[in-house]
């Protein structure tokens, strides 16, 4: 188990004493908590598996190489579809979500979250119970877009690593024996809409061409209903590794939540970033540590 400061064991403790008593739990996760889980962007992964697109074209982690305008649409998916294998279809090296599943999935719960690489349902969290607002690396859709309907990328992603050269596995990719991935997918791999034939492209909120599906929708109505039935009580704001690059998704809104909801508590988890405003300090707990190791005490 991660060493955990005096502090930090106390403020366990506490929240702690807050989970037991809640009567549901309101999970905000965001990118924080899939580090924690072990899902780098950067470092050594990221050199593990993109050394020849850092050393073609300078970008230094996956992220970064998501906005790159490569000149064909060949190069573009021999890099998103490692990148989507490593993060949709591969699972993560820590078992944080399978965690933190075990640890609330007595309490009536709910998780509203930004991040995109579906480890909640591969740690076995109900699908009826995840909000995914921002989008999922496993589906794709028509980049126009001409319609909202999207599509699994699964077997089509598949084929694309192993058409470079890679070897697939849970744990995630085997380079080539040679070491000399490819760096393209052939053409009739390369995914276009059936509708248009327009090429496809990830079904990511990064502006207004984001397709809003079927399955969006009925998973937005379900966070609604959930808060509905607890604007009152003793409802835990559960915030693990949400930052400030989207804070009117998850952050302000279970500040806002905790503020209207006297008998609530607020929890924040989230290395070197943890707060809470004024109005609800005394009712929230906030750790500054690693989120796998809370969870993980909180369990023991």
């Amino acid at each position: 188990m991660l060493k955990i400061s005096g502090q930090a064991r106390r403020d366990i403790a506490e929240l702690r004493q807050v989970l037991d008593r809640a009567e549901a739990v309101l999970v905000g996760a965001g990118a924080g908590l899939s580090a924690s889980a072990g899902f780098s962007y950067g470092g050594e992964r990221f050199r593990r598996y993109f050394s020849d697109f850092e050393a073609k074209y300078g970008f230094h982690d996956m992220y970064s190489g998501g906005f790159y305008p490569f000149a064909t649409l060949q190069e573009k998916w021999a890099y998103w579809s490692r990148f989507i294998f490593l993060n949709r279809y591969s699972d993560p090296p820590k078992p944080v979500y399978r965690d933190l599943r075990e640890l609330i999935e007595d309490k009536d719960y709910f998780v509203l979250t930004t991040n995109v690489d579906h480890c909640f349902q591969k740690a076995g969290f109900d699908k009826q119970r995840l909000f995914y607002t921002q989008g999922d690396y496993g589906l794709w859709q028509c980049s126009v877009p001409c319609h909202s309907k999207t599509y699994d990328n699964e077997e089509i992603v598949r084929k694309m690593v192993q058409a470079q050269g890679f070897s697939v596995s849970p744990n995630g990719l085997e380079p080539p024996p040679d070491g000399v991935p490819k760096m393209t997918v052939p053409s009739e791999l390369v995914p276009r809409c059936p509708k248009c034939g327009a090429p496809m492209t990830m079904n990511l909120r990064a502006d207004a061409t984001f397709a809003e599906d079927e399955g969006w929708h009925e998973a937005a109505a379900r966070y609604g209903r959930f808060v509905g039935r607890h604007g009152a009580g003793r409802v835990l704001y559960l915030e693990l590794g949400v930052g400030m690059n989207t804070p009117v998704i998850i952050k302000y809104p279970f500040w806002r939540m905790a503020m209207h909801n006297s008998e609530s508590s607020y929890a924040c988890i989230n290395l070197s970033d943890a707060y809470a405003p004024p109005q609800i300090l005394g009712r929230s707990v906030c750790i500054d540590s690693d989120i796998g190791g809370v969870i993980s005490a909180l369990k023991h």
